[in-house]
């Protein structure tokens, strides 16, 4: 675990060097995961350097005194690159790292040379206060053990890997959690897709509810490439590690040879 002083908070951060001009790309995390998410995805990349860090709440990541926003959230992420020295990198997000990069990419287009959306949406459905509402006070009566054990299986195609997720996910504080899931209730950052004018690339596990054909219409709007993964559900990069760093490393491919 490596602390840092972000953006008026500590944030954990992990790189991983493929070289001095090797070109950057950073990830960000979905709610009650933390930067390890992304282990069996980075370890298939190669060419570029890489930098991970938990959202606030999360991980090894200070826990909030009181609410957050995305607003907030995409400041931290590009204070993350500031501090790492990463001038522009292609962006992945995670389910709640999807508005957080939207954000932040509406903030500086320039800091982006591509971005990649992953099992995550534009703007809040219209229950949102409802479920996360509903779901807060879940994490609040079972627990954040209790809650991870749910969570993992509604997360995941088969419970080969629920164990591990639930462990992560047992490990966030529940105010974080409460904080980020209270930005969940009530976002929208629709008005910016029409405007994204970097690559971009559209990825979901397959089994993940609705959110694939959401995920269809974001690519659509945007005129970018849509990918399922066969037999995820949620965390494509945590259940199926290996098609999921196929599909970004055709991607980044993609964008180095545009740049």
């Amino acid at each position: 675990m490596s602390l840092y002083p972000i953006n008026g908070t500590r944030l954990d951060i992990r790189i991983d060097r493929a070289g001095d001009g090797a070109p950057w790309v950073v990830f960000s995390n979905s709610l009650v995961t933390d930067l390890s998410v992304w282990d069996g995805v980075v370890t298939r990349l190669s060419g570029w350097n890489v930098l991970r860090y938990d959202q606030r709440g999360h991980g090894g990541s200070d826990v909030p005194d009181g609410a957050v926003d995305f607003e907030l959230l995409s400041e931290d992420l590009l204070a993350v690159m500031d501090h790492a020295g990463v001038s522009r990198a292609v962006c992945v997000g995670l389910s709640m790292g999807v508005p957080t990069t939207l954000a932040a990419y509406a903030k500086a287009p320039e800091r982006f040379a591509g971005l990649v959306f992953m099992d995550g949406m534009a703007k809040s459905a219209p229950a949102a206060v409802e479920t996360w509402g509903a779901r807060i006070e879940e994490g609040r009566r079972l627990g954040m053990l209790g809650y991870a054990k749910v969570t993992a299986e509604r997360w995941l195609t088969t419970p080969d890997r629920a164990e591990a997720l639930a462990a992560m996910i047992a490990a966030t504080p529940f105010e974080g959690f409460k904080a980020c899931a209270t930005a969940l209730q009530g976002y929208d950052y629709a008005a910016v897709l029409p405007g994204i004018a970097v690559p971009a690339l559209l990825v979901a596990g397959l089994s993940d509810g609705k959110i694939p054909e959401t995920m269809r219409g974001i690519a659509q709007t945007i005129g970018a490439r849509f990918e399922g993964v066969e037999g995820a559900g949620h965390v494509p990069c945590f259940e199926q590690p290996e098609a999921t760093a196929g599909l970004l490393s055709a991607f980044l491919a993609e964008v180095e040879a545009a740049a």
